[in-house]
């Protein structure tokens, strides 16, 4: 070791070379304080959310829309009960919900009725979905904050012990102050970026279940307008109205004319 070298102070409470990795984690720790030992506890339990809901998420083949899109062209064929078959062999939550609501339709129950017990149902499913997510945004909005924190108070001891030198002021002592500090800002930084993307696409996930739960179970309940919509010739829209009056149920089979009076 070169004199240059030597005469370099070491840094408050920073060992000059940790001979292995637990003394390097133990100086960490030591250098970032209690504040560093909390951020590291919400990153695990972070960590442990995030691969708890992506388990879920593929357990429950979250993002499989074919067996949906089966099940529908199975009941437009008029096969209801191998669509309800078909969806016993699938945990995707949207052919759940699916099967409910194309068993209550063809079972005789009131189409009002129904509607009110499936969306019940569905809500149930989401609400199991976004499990687990409050915490993750507690820990992404409050990571920084304790990063914040965690410098402000080594900031307060750096100039503590600057105060304390009087007019022998050594330069490492503040430097060594400030580095402390500010590596609590940067571990709290580094525990809310990734816990923000993650959080980010377990939600966009959910939103996306919720699309497919809602357009798929609309389409239980309006097969028969759907089908009179697309065998309308697309150079005749104004035959639309006309062609989903037929096909509409005799409480809503209303003259077209009546409709703009």
């Amino acid at each position: 070791m070169s004199e240059a070298t030597a005469s370099v102070p070491a840094l408050p409470g920073i060992p000059s070379a940790p001979a292995t990795a637990l003394e390097q984690t133990q100086a960490f720790l030591q250098a970032g304080g209690p504040v560093v030992v909390v951020l590291l506890v919400m990153s695990v339990a972070a960590l442990a959310i995030v691969l708890a809901k992506l388990w879920q998420f593929h357990a429950l083949r979250l993002g499989d829309r074919t067996t949906a899109h089966a099940m529908l062209r199975l009941v437009q064929a008029g096969r209801p009960g191998d669509a309800l078959a078909l969806a016993g062999q699938s945990p995707t939550p949207v052919a759940q919900v699916l099967a409910r609501a194309i068993g209550g339709r063809h079972g005789g129950l009131p189409e009002v009725r129904l509607r009110e017990e499936v969306v019940r149902h569905g809500n149930d499913v989401l609400e199991v979905l976004r499990g687990w997510f409050r915490p993750l945004e507690v820990i992404a909005s409050l990571a920084p904050l304790l990063g914040l924190f965690g410098t402000v108070l080594g900031m307060i001891e750096a100039f503590r012990q600057l105060e304390q030198a009087g007019h022998q002021v050594n330069p490492a002592v503040l430097s060594g102050g400030i580095w402390e500090a500010l590596l609590t800002t940067a571990v709290g930084l580094a525990v809310a970026i990734p816990v923000v993307a993650a959080l980010n696409w377990l939600e966009r996930r959910v939103e996306r279940t919720a699309h497919d739960l809602e357009s798929t179970v609309t389409r239980v309940f309006t097969l028969d307008i759907a089908d009179a919509l697309c065998h309308t010739s697309a150079e005749e829209p104004w035959a639309w109205p006309n062609a989903v009056a037929s096909h509409a149920p005799s409480r809503l089979n209303v003259p077209v004319a009546a409709v703009g009076r």
